[in-house]
């Protein structure tokens, strides 16, 4: 199947998988290359030498076009982007906005940049800058994600920019990827369905969690840090939200210093990170502690399999998801799905 995601990109089939923390690392992205879809490497768990030793070994793994998911906001973001030109990587993705010099250092050196947006207002921005394409996540996406439906935001963004337009949040078989072609997407973005794969390297006990899921289980909840967050409702989940704020406080001051231990993080530093995103937003100190250790909250659950201690960020998808294939099984499912529907639509006219 062509499309202009394809054409833009050079991979197979318009389907990326999309760059999730402590998940798309080098076994995943290269696995989902290798399917013929997009792999995104996820870089803001690593530190600068995990992220050159990470793209290596993806280019060991597969001959195929991959990207790289950065932190626009990073105070070493151009250090990253001169792993990405230096290594050859093909495509850079931001879950923030990047700065219309940063895009054009990028395009300047070759690289494909595709951001991920939430509105209509910053695909235009983007686009402006000089984006070469751009993933809208719809609020049934999980992890951070906003109010609008995929199905109203996308023929938004689709009407308001000349590039390509991916579609995410809410996509897990061929029948999404045909409704996202006919809604003017040149492909689909999927997360929550990657990461139940049998390539994905989340612990199986965790994997058991999403697939026991319902789509009730999946919630959006600001006590974790503030800021409308999906994933699968736990007991943490419901205790964050259940506390007062003295109750509250307490708690995340003692996951703070649980998860102090395991992200070797000074009190003083995950003080300084927490004010940073404190700034310009109405959270509780309860929320900016929990704030500045959410990637070890996702790490808890994602590589250690502590979901007692974790957080498991999640699609609305994970709700009709029931089954671990393979990278390749879930592309050639989801591509042979597509065709099908394809051929039983009517002729035009």
């Amino acid at each position: 199947m062509r499309t202009a995601l394809t054409e833009l990109t050079g991979i197979r089939y318009p389907i990326v998988q999309t760059g999730m923390g402590w998940v798309a690392g080098p076994r995943l992205v290269s696995a989902s290359a290798n399917a013929g879809a997009l792999g995104i490497l996820a870089s803001a768990t690593m530190s600068v030498d995990e992220l050159r030793a990470a793209v290596r070994e993806v280019k060991s793994r597969t001959d195929r076009p991959f990207g790289v998911n950065l932190r626009a906001d990073a105070g070493d973001a151009r250090e990253r982007v001169r792993i990405i030109v230096d290594e050859g990587v093909r495509v850079a993705s931001f879950a923030l906005a990047p700065s219309r010099e940063l895009i054009a250092e990028l395009k300047e050196a070759g690289v494909i940049v595709i951001p991920s947006i939430g509105a209509r207002r910053h695909a235009e921005k983007v686009a402006a800058w000089g984006a070469d394409a751009v993933i809208v996540q719809g609020g049934e996406g999980g992890g951070h994600t906003g109010e609008v439906a995929t199905t109203v935001l996308l023929p938004q963004v689709v009407d308001a920019v000349g590039i390509p337009v991916i579609a995410a949040g809410g996509f897990h078989d061929g029948r999404g990827l045909v409704a996202a072609l006919s809604y003017g997407a040149a492909g689909i973005a999927m997360g929550t369905r990657f990461l139940l794969t049998s390539d994905s390297t989340v612990p199986d006990a965790v994997k058991a969690k999403y697939l026991a899921a319902t789509v009730k289980d999946v919630t959006v909840t600001t006590a974790v840090d503030g800021l409308p967050h999906r994933m699968l409702r736990t007991e943490m989940v419901a205790a964050l939200e259940r506390a007062g704020r003295a109750r509250a406080l307490a708690q995340a001051v003692r996951r703070a210093a649980g998860f102090r231990k395991l992200s070797g993080l000074s009190w003083s530093r995950m003080i300084r990170d927490g004010l940073a995103m404190k700034h310009g937003k109405d959270l509780s100190w309860s929320q900016v502690l929990l704030a500045a250790n959410t990637p070890m909250l996702l790490k808890a659950s994602m590589v250690e399999g502590r979901t007692d201690l974790g957080v498991m960020a999640s699609g609305q998808v994970a709700g009709l998801i029931e089954d671990l294939p393979s990278c390749e099984e879930l592309v050639r499912r989801v591509m042979s799905e597509a065709a099908h529907v394809l051929r039983a639509l009517p002729p035009p006219g």
